[in-house]
């Protein structure tokens, strides 16, 4: 098993995750929400769907990687982005509270540190 099996276990989890989210807006918050409001809890969505599948590429390349520092950053900074990002959207689309806008440039700036990791650990492997 991987030597960052944790992040396959994050990926599954969060996969689950956004598929129920998912499922719950389509049938339960869609008359409940305004359009914008639906629309933002699906980027919600979509977005931790994306990094779900970004968790599970980390832990599964830890099984080849010489340096695995750079792939448990790179997982950490998807596992905050998920949190920061979705989980920031998913509330302002429940409960209107405007302030959480701000939290998630912090989330998407996590996922882009996360990808620039996960690039550079596997450049630095092939190098």
């Amino acid at each position: 098993m991987s030597r960052l099996r944790h992040f396959v276990a994050l990926g599954a989890i969060n996969g689950l995750l956004a598929v129920a989210f998912g499922a719950f807006a389509a049938h339960a918050l869609r008359e409940l929400l305004s359009p914008g409001m639906f629309d933002v809890f699906r980027t919600g969505v979509d977005y931790q769907a994306m990094h779900a599948l970004a968790l599970l590429a980390v832990g599964l390349l830890a099984e080849h990687a010489p340096d695995l520092r750079l792939l448990r950053w790179a997982g950490w900074a998807f596992a905050t982005g998920i949190l920061l990002f979705s989980g920031s959207l998913y509330i302002l689309a429940m409960t209107d509270i405007r302030w959480l806008g701000a939290v998630t440039p912090l989330g998407g700036t996590a996922f882009l540190i996360g990808w620039g990791l996960l690039a550079w650990a596997t450049m630095r492997r092939s190098a």
